[in-house]
């Protein structure tokens, strides 16, 4: 059996004949010390494999420099790539990420958020999977940083980091508008998400803006995930009057009504245009192209993760609230009304 031997700082103190205050202000770099013992430590920290012990060291500082990130989905492309963003920011600045899967369960948000209070992680940046009334307690009791992604929670005096999602949501559907559709669906994500909730205000705000009369019929209740939207659709375009067009609230929804529609012999977007929400990176490479409304995902990552190392330095800043704007990107699951008349 293998033995592992732990060189402790007091070793490397003897073998470099200093003291272990002087190898401790070498290896943290807290104190002036001599080039000459310097020199000595070092070499003696090589040749012992001195490995420093951070755990107690963050102990001593009360710092872990380790961020917790829950996130509801890890199979869904958008949150890998606003989970991409926060860990190359935390790297630079030189953090660890601990990334938990809550799978829309209140129950697992719940669990994390008090694992990795109990790990001691210096900040939590977490995604809603909706109803959070349970995690608002929870941090009314930890005074630990934390800063909110992708979905506001009401009530909640957080640093946050969003997106217009009304703003996107309009943006869909008046391009949809603009290309003379009039019988638009919209197959929406969950009804206790904020962001979900903000889109289909966005929907309807195109609608009122065009004075055109909303069949709440074309409304068809989704989940964020493909199958709702290859379900949705059956649905829709088995109705006596189906739509022309659909805005699935995201890419996946978008990803699943148009497999749905072309096996009910509907062609995209001669026959029906299909516009998403997100743009992850596989809305480009489908066929067609879908046409969608772009979040800066990276950027809402790295933003996130940023604040919260901030409000880790510094408690007493004052809550503040990022709110990028969406961008319609066009390309080709699209198309004018006009054109079929």
């Amino acid at each position: 059996m293998e033995v592992i031997i732990t060189v402790s700082m007091k070793a490397v103190a003897e073998k470099a004949d200093v003291s272990t205050t002087t190898v401790s202000h070498v290896i943290n770099k807290t104190r002036f010390v001599s080039p000459e013992k310097k020199e000595r430590v070092l070499e003696a920290i090589k040749e012992l494999d001195y490995q420093p012990n951070g755990l107690a060291r963050s102990f001593r500082k009360k710092r872990t420099k380790t961020l917790g990130l829950i996130i509801p989905d890890n199979t869904n492309p958008y949150f890998a790539e606003v989970a991409r963003g926060v860990e190359d920011a935390c790297f630079e600045r030189g953090y660890s990420v601990i990334l938990c899967n809550s799978d829309r369960k209140m129950e697992k948000e719940i669990n994390y958020l008090e694992l990795l209070m109990e790990k001691g992680v210096d900040g939590i940046a977490f995604v809603s999977v909706g109803d959070d009334k349970k995690a608002t307690d929870i941090f009314g009791k930890k005074r630990v940083p934390k800063v909110l992604l992708d979905r506001d929670i009401p009530g909640m005096q957080i640093d946050s980091v969003l997106v217009d999602n009304r703003l996107g949501g309009f943006l869909a559907t008046d391009y949809l508008i603009k290309l003379g559709h009039r019988r638009i669906a919209c197959i929406t994500g969950p009804s206790k998400l904020s962001s979900s909730l903000e889109r289909e205000l966005g929907y309807n705000d195109a609608f009122k803006k065009a004075n055109i009369t909303l069949d709440k019929m074309l409304i068809q209740s989704g989940s964020f995930h493909s199958d709702s939207g290859y379900e949705g659709i059956k649905k829709l375009l088995s109705q006596t009057n189906p739509p022309t067009a659909i805005f699935a609230c995201n890419d996946l929804i978008a990803i699943g009504a148009m497999y749905g529609a072309i096996e009910m012999g509907f062609k995209v977007p001669e026959d029906l245009s299909i516009i998403g929400f997100d743009d992850i990176s596989l809305a480009s490479f489908m066929t067609p192209r879908l046409t969608t409304v772009m979040q800066p995902k990276y950027e809402i990552g790295k933003t996130a993760a940023n604040l919260l190392i901030d409000r880790i330095k510094n408690r007493d800043l004052p809550i503040q609230m990022e709110l990028f704007k969406p961008v319609l990107t066009i390309r080709d699951s699209c198309s004018s009304l006009r054109n079929k008349e």
